[in-house]
């Protein structure tokens, strides 16, 4: 093209002022002279002038990358050099930008890709979508390389491809009406004219749309390398499931986050992984990918950020500051009352740490001892604490009382939660257990070597270890422990983190007396802080026990949300404190509790413990029986209250079943004579 023909073809607006020129080539692969050609007239001649001014306009649009676009919305930023680390033949370089008071720091193998990185994570910081023209226009989704962050509004009008729509369907192009060329000027100004393929000649130009629909179906590895390139897949598991069928899981780190994808081969689960990338940071969803079994729904990241912060400013207030001696833990955990996912009415209402366990010789068979200190189970009693005084409130003679309450009253007797209020547990670290075992946090080649301890227990019921930290698999086949032995120097065996969550996600939090009056209780999010993977959590929570099968009415095999958090703190080191603490909303301070013996430092029993929540529920039993004699009489033994709830003992019986069909160990319980004490 001459040099005139290219000053014409950066002046859009003046289309009707110009001579439009082509070049034409012979069939016979030779140069014809060069000449200028009016348009043919009639609908033909539209769209002549329909292709070329798309020819213009989308050779006049360049893509603009991160360091642009954020130079363009913050001028005069200053970009600093942070660090080189790594060998000489593969440095890697840190360079850090301040934007809005914030400071983003961007890593890479040379300080330009650092510098690119740093402006990306910038504009994330206050841009809806700040990778999402350059992913779409690589996966051909008709959005222009140079969308503008800024905006929330549609990049056209709709009037603008309605313009090109025929009536009806026909092959005869004098169906179409003529286009508004004052339309395309003003998109050509705006530049915000796609480069969508028009199919504007039906059947042909149907070779042309095929392309365009292939380019739209691209595989999830191939689109999510052309965004970040290099990226390494490694091998997980490899596992022999029924009739010879393989089964693989694969794992990418992408922008400090592990995304795994499992198939019945390393090509479908790398395709898996790479979707859920896409999904998670691009926004992009791939019409022709089919969602895996094993998908986990992800909370919203800045909802899951809010929750986090509520939990660490709650603890960080009742430590004074954290100067407290027992501000010291190494897992922290809170659950946070939403009503939907409006962050503005969300209350903290429990917080707990801890890391241990009961020993042996504690165990106490007045129901004065918590046995499982770890900050999780201490949360989940705690949030029962939380609904004995809801319920207590409900039951109130005063008004006011009863409409804070978050219960209502059924028609046929019993107590179920409002509707829209929901419950989110925060976790500073994975749960001990499957969860954090085979959470692939780091990808490295030391991860291939361990390959085969994942194979073989993943997903494998595991216990706690009496006195010390982290858990191993369920070994022996006796459900049940025995007094005696645990007090001649046994064990005492307790379940993991993981596994009573995924418990909970059955038969709820409410736990065995509770569900003589209240509905099971679900939790709607688990925010985990680190050593996290979302995809492998979300499949020991649940995918473990799809085939536990149907469920009585008002149990379910709850689908949790979860989520990572972006800037979590780091995880303190040395030894963990041999003390866990909780809270309560309503309380004024922290209970202490020596994690060892299950009590208070001075030997009192906790608020947590099983003779505390004996004695609330036998109080709420006699009320609720002047109004519904149906709740017979009290029983007043421990372990006969719990089987009140006859529907919630079933499930459970249930729950054990579909963990031993699925081949993943059996479910230890403590010796019965612990529950066999009396309300005196």
């Amino acid at each position: 093209t001459s040099s005139a023909e290219v000053k014409e073809n950066r002046n859009i607006g003046n289309l009707e002022d110009h001579p439009i020129a082509s070049t034409d080539r012979a069939r016979g692969g030779t140069t014809s002279s060069k000449r200028k050609r009016p348009l043919e007239e009639g609908n033909n001649g539209h769209f002549c002038k329909l292709q070329l001014i798309w020819k213009k306009v989308s050779w006049s649009v360049t893509p603009k990358n991160a360091l642009v676009q954020l130079h363009e919305l913050k001028p005069g930023l200053q970009y600093k050099m942070v660090s080189q680390t790594g060998p000489v033949h593969a440095p890697v370089f840190a360079v850090a930008v301040e934007v809005n008071g914030l400071t983003f720091e961007g890593t890479g193998p040379t300080k330009k890709k650092a510098k690119m990185r740093a402006a990306e994570l910038a504009l994330k910081s206050f841009v809806q979508f700040p990778n999402a023209c350059q992913a779409h226009f690589a996966m051909g989704n008709c959005i222009s390389p140079s969308t503008d962050f800024t905006s929330d509004q549609a990049d056209f009008p709709d009037t603008l491809f309605k313009e090109f729509e025929p009536p009806a369907h026909s092959q005869d192009f004098s169906v179409y009406s003529p286009v508004d060329n004052e339309l395309l000027s003003s998109a050509c100004r705006r530049g915000r004219l796609l480069c969508h393929t028009l199919d504007l000649v039906g059947p042909a130009k149907a070779g042309r749309h095929r392309a365009a629909k292939a380019e739209g179906e691209k595989n999830p590895v191939v689109l999510l390398n052309e965004l970040r390139s290099g990226l390494r897949y490694v091998c997980l598991s490899e596992t022999v499931e029924k009739q010879h069928i393989k089964s693989f899981v694969m794992a990418v780190r992408v922008d400090g986050r592990t995304f795994e994808g499992s198939g019945r081969s390393k090509k479908l689960a790398k395709g898996q992984a790479a979707q859920a990338a896409l999904q998670a940071l691009f926004n992009i969803r791939l019409p022709s990918h089919i969602p895996s079994r094993s998908k986990c729904h992800h909370l919203p990241q800045d909802f899951a950020d809010s929750v986090y912060q509520m939990v660490a400013q709650k603890f960080q207030e009742l430590t004074d500051n954290f100067t407290s001696m027992h501000a010291r833990h190494k897992t922290l955990a809170g659950i946070v009352m939403t009503k939907g996912l409006d962050i503005r009415q969300a209350q903290v209402i429990v917080l707990s740490s801890g890391t241990k366990c009961i020993n042996g010789e504690y165990i106490n068979d007045q129901g004065l001892a918590v046995n499982d200190c770890h900050a999780e189970i201490v949360a989940r009693r705690a949030f029962v604490h939380f609904l004995y005084s809801q319920l207590e409130l409900h039951l109130s003679k005063r008004r006011e009382d009863w409409e804070r309450s978050i219960f209502v009253r059924l028609k046929e007797g019993g107590y179920r939660l409002r509707e829209n209020v929901l419950f989110h547990l925060y976790v500073s670290t994975s749960p001990c257990g499957d969860a954090r075992l085979n959470s692939p946090y780091e990808i490295t080649t030391d991860l291939n070597s361990s390959k085969h301890i994942v194979r073989k227990y993943r997903g494998h019921l595991r216990t706690k270890i009496e006195s010390g930290e982290g858990t191993i698999p369920v070994r022996c086949h006796n459900a049940a422990q025995t007094w005696d032995g645990v007090l001649l120097g046994e064990q005492l065996i307790t379940m993991s983190c993981t596994d009573k969550i995924a418990r909970w996600n059955i038969l709820g939090l409410q736990g065995a007396l509770l569900s003589s009056f209240i509905e099971p209780m679900y939790l709607h999010s688990i925010i985990v802080g680190s050593l996290c993977h979302t995809g492998h959590l979300s499949r020991v929570m649940s995918h473990r026990i799809e085939d536990i099968g149907q469920l009585p009415a008002s149990y379910r095999r709850n689908q949790l949300l979860l989520s990572g958090v972006s800037h979590a703190d780091a995880r303190q080191p040395g030894k963990s404190p041999g003390f866990s603490v909780n809270w309560v909303v309503g309380s004024s301070e922290l209970e202490v509790l020596n994690a060892s013996t299950g009590k208070r430092s001075c030997g009192s029993p906790s608020r947590l413990c099983k003779r505390v929540f004996f004695t609330r529920w036998a109080r709420l039993h006699g009320k609720l029986s002047t109004r519904a004699p149906s709740h017979g009489e009290m029983p007043s033994v421990y372990s006969e209250a719990k089987l009140v709830a006859q529907t919630y003992q079933s499930v459970k019986q249930q729950l054990f079943k579909a963990f031993q069909r699925a081949g993943l160990g059996t479910w230890v319980k403590k010796p019965p004579e612990q529950d066999q004490f009396l309300l005196t």
